[in-house]
């Protein structure tokens, strides 16, 4: 049975040092048809990165997804140096997988414009993703799961800390037709402050 004392899982906006998670919505579609166009991430053939005309299809998908109590969306806003309010969309992020009665989660489904890979923004949003996750939603594991191909998520995974599980062959079919070996990584909650410990030096070096 689950813990009434857990906060539910629902919609929330979430703001750190370089970037705002908030609570996906259609009026995203235009800011995130200009992030993806940024470095034209839907042709990377180990990723599912939406293409610009398909960009409205996914995100009434994820709020589709988020009406099953399984998925929560979020569009990623870049902060603006000087003032820190939220700006620009770069990309979107998810909690996916969600299990209420454990509680455990995925964070997945996530991309971010090529011109900000590198600045903080990732282990930034995921940081409050994770704090979220564990420290309010009293989550006993967070996983990761990507592509076996996709060396840049899987080494971006395991710099945050997270340990691999596994690896499921042929776990799922890409819009190219190829089957997808997925690694699987988690953080469990007796690990969160080390891992915490680790992005917040991490951020405290990067520069945006």
């Amino acid at each position: 049975m689950a813990r009434s004392d857990y906060a539910p899982i629902e919609p929330i906006t979430l703001r750190g040092k370089y970037v705002t998670l908030e609570p996906l919505s259609e009026e995203h579609h235009d800011g995130l048809v200009d992030a993806v166009c940024d470095g034209e991430l839907w042709n990377l053939w180990y990723t599912q990165v939406p293409r610009p005309e398909d960009m409205m299809a996914e995100i009434l998908n994820r709020l589709d997804r988020q009406e099953t109590g399984t998925f929560l969306p979020f569009a990623t806003r870049l902060n603006d140096p000087e003032t820190g309010a939220p700006g620009k969309v770069i990309g979107m992020t998810s909690y996916c997988n969600i299990d209420r009665v454990l509680p455990r989660l995925e964070v997945g489904y996530t991309w971010n414009a090529a011109s900000v890979q590198g600045t903080g923004t990732n282990p930034d949003s995921k940081r409050l993703l994770l704090a979220h996750a564990f420290e309010v939603l009293g989550c006993e594991a967070v996983e990761f799961r990507t592509h076996w191909m996709n060396q840049q998520s899987r080494t971006a995974i395991a710099r945050l800390g997270a340990k691999q599980d596994g690896v499921i062959r042929s776990h799922t079919r890409m819009p190219d037709g190829s089957l997808r070996d997925t690694v699987i990584f988690s953080i469990i909650a007796s690990e969160w402050p080390m891992v915490r410990n680790g992005l917040d030096l991490r951020l405290a070096k990067a520069r945006p």
